[in-house]
């Protein structure tokens, strides 16, 4: 769970490419799924086809994009830190995303939904086949018939040959980190061990440091197509995308998307 990290979050993550993921999950939906931008209905079944849940939205810079597109979002995540934030927000935008402090894999919703997506690698924080069976399954359940499940994924290719057994630092000016990496490669679980330090807010000049520690499981394609097809999924299209250009999944990609209905 993402606790003092949820403060800097958003800053180092900058580099993530959530305008362009809002593009190409708008473009999906058109495509392949129900959901339609947010319409004035009182119709209860034409409102649910038209929700759009977010799994692992974490500060909601994601939700807010979609909503900005036009669609009735939830936001869900484990972490209450990152959820106060993503309202933090929800309050300056005016926007009136529903968010709910839920583990994926006891996803409760209060009905359907057209569309569950679920980006930023959030899948592999479920460290046991059995634990993405169950995501599946719930999302497969809480899906309006018809609606899609988009999602990505690391790739055991990514842990074992670029992230696996390394460190990576930072220094910036009012914050900086040292992530260090340890691969298992007979359980394909990397270990993360993040020092970030942030600069206090007296213009001492001295800065506070807090460690946290997360894992993640590398998955084969194969896996993730096993546990989508036991759920009750037929995959409608899997692209690697990771460098933003959409292209064929190959022995080498790092990062692969899944859509699913």
């Amino acid at each position: 769970m993402y606790e003092d990290f949820a403060l800097v979050y958003d800053e180092l993550m900058e580099d993530v490419p959530y305008e362009a993921w809002a593009d190409m999950l708008h473009e999906l939906i058109s495509m392949y799924g129900i959901s339609r931008p947010k319409i004035s209905t009182e119709d209860k079944l034409e409102a649910e086809r038209n929700q759009v849940l977010e799994l692992a939205c974490g500060t909601g810079t994601l939700t807010e994009l979609m909503y900005k597109k036009g669609y009735d979002m939830i936001g869900t995540d484990i972490s209450q830190d990152m959820l106060n934030i993503a309202l933090e927000k929800k309050d300056m935008s005016g926007s009136d995303i529903l968010y709910l402090n839920q583990d994926m894999r006891e996803l409760d919703l209060y009905s359907t939904v057209g569309t569950v997506y679920c980006f930023c690698d959030s899948i592999n924080y479920l460290l046991t086949i059995e634990d993405m069976g169950k995501v599946f399954s719930l999302v497969r359940n809480f899906l309006y018939p018809g609606g899609i499940f988009v999602f990505d994924f690391n790739t055991v290719y990514k842990y074992e040959n670029v992230i696996g057994d390394t460190t990576i630092a930072e220094d910036r000016d009012d914050v900086s980190f040292i992530w260090d990496n340890i691969y298992d490669a007979e359980t394909h679980i990397n270990e993360y061990d993040l020092s970030v330090f942030v600069e206090t807010a007296d213009n001492s000049g001295l800065y506070r440091k807090f460690r946290e520690t997360h894992f993640q499981r590398g998955y084969e394609l194969s896996e993730i197509r096993k546990q989508l097809s036991d759920a009750g999924f037929d995959i409608i299209k899997v692209f690697d995308r990771d460098n933003g250009a959409e292209r064929e999944v190959s022995d080498s990609s790092e990062r692969i998307f899944i859509v699913a209905g």
